[in-house]
């Protein structure tokens, strides 16, 4: 019997295998390389059998001219292949290949680490380098080590103001930023009943976070309707008795509000232990906050309210801001005092719009605190949607209420 790992890759744990790639991807930071790691390699055609994605999404609008000249040949050669190709705007390139993409068994390997987002879908989904990506261009293949998995036993649902992103930030926490170094997180138990679509793109996308190769959920009854309604019709994937390489247990209704402080995710404290802490901006946004019930929850909490701090909203994808257009949710946003973003990455990596000054302090909703990923000198605390949303209200990291 095998771990959803190890048939998807259809080999035990520790073997090595070539595999033909279903879906690859790339962006407009790692295809830059990716470009000319291909030139490199004589590089004169791109594999058909593969579906290849190019998604501009980290640094647009482009913040200078050396972006821009880069970001314009990257975009040439997109137009002139077979590639998908999503320029400025499009959104993020894992929250589009979340949007009716990605199937459960299929292999995806995006040109970024936050690739694991897609397992989510009960994909083998991982991260790779842009020289890696340019063979894959090449040839449709590549080669893993099929990874140990970790269980990750849910149970319950939660209570108070609790959720994902808490729930992801607890076994970060408990595991440790390399505590899964290379292996394949599972999620399993009948908690993962209660979690909807967005709730499992969160637990996946913080996997790489504790050093995972993959964070995967097997594909369920939430999963197939989600599919449904983007046109797709899946089977459930059924998990097997299986031998994990470790077992995490955590009930839902034990997990409460926790923030990250700098500069590690795995450094973590409840709310209320930071209460009063002074906050220079708050960011909600990103891969993995930044979808449509993200916004629609810091909506319900902000509406007819002004934020205290500046505040920086930005949507994941195109989708993800005409929804929020459409039901008024963007409006009762801007009405609290919130500046809105370009679809995309914006500041989560410190190249444009929203970069930390020295000595500033940013509470986010993204999935890295690590020292001057938004400025140089800048402090990132990491936390869930509710308690950015409170905290801005206030000024100051603040518990949040039940909404």
């Amino acid at each position: 019997m095998s771990t959803l790992s190890e048939r998807i890759l259809g080999a035990s744990a520790g073997e090595y295998v070539d595999r033909n790639v279903d879906r690859a991807y790339t962006h407009d930071g790692t295809g830059v390389l990716a470009l000319e790691a291909w030139k490199n390699m004589s590089g004169s055609r791109l594999a058909k059998a593969t579906e290849l994605y190019l998604q501009f999404d980290h640094i647009v609008p482009a913040n200078n001219s050396t972006t821009a000249t880069l970001q314009h040949e990257l975009r040439e050669f997109a137009r002139s292949s077979f590639m998908h190709f999503s320029d400025i705007g499009g959104g993020i390139c894992h929250q589009l290949m979340s949007e009716g993409v990605v199937l459960p068994g299929e292999i995806v390997v995006g040109a970024d680490s936050h690739s694991v987002t897609l397992g989510a879908f009960g994909a083998f989904a991982t991260g790779v380098g842009a020289t890696d990506m340019a063979a894959i261009w090449l040839t449709g293949e590549t080669w893993f080590r099929v990874p140990e998995s970790v269980g990750i036993h849910l149970s319950g649902r939660f209570t108070g103001a609790a959720e994902a992103k808490d729930l992801a930030l607890t076994y970060v926490g408990k595991l440790g930023t390399d505590g899964a170094t290379y292996q394949a997180l599972e999620f399993v138990g009948e908690g993962m009943r209660h979690l909807s679509m967005d709730e499992r793109l969160v637990l996946s996308n913080l996997s790489v976070e504790a050093g995972a190769k993959a964070g995967l959920c097997y594909a369920d009854d939430i999963t197939a309707r989600y599919l449904r309604e983007q046109g797709h019709a899946v089977s459930a994937q059924l998990p097997e008795s299986c031998t994990y390489a470790q077992e995490l247990e955590i009930d839902l209704s034990d997990v409460v509000p926790l923030v990250a402080v700098p500069h590690r995710v795995d450094t973590v404290k409840p709310v209320y232990d930071l209460e009063g802490l002074p906050l220079d901006q708050v960011f909600v946004g990103t891969c993995t906050n930044g979808r449509y019930s993200d916004l629609a929850r810091f909506a319900r909490i902000v509406k007819g309210r002004k934020v205290a701090v500046r505040t920086i909203v930005i949507p994941a994808s195109a989708e993800t801001l005409e929804k929020t257009i459409r039901t008024g949710v963007l409006a009762d946003i801007i009405g609290s005092g919130c500046t809105i973003g370009t679809p995309g990455c914006g500041p989560c990596i410190g190249y444009h719009m929203g970069v930390l000054g020295d000595g500033e302090v940013c509470l986010s909703t993204a999935n890295r605190n690590f020292r001057n990923r938004m400025g140089v000198g800048g402090e990132i605390y990491l936390s869930s949607v509710a308690t950015a949303a409170t905290s801005a209200i206030e000024g100051e990291i603040t518990a949040p209420e039940v909404v």
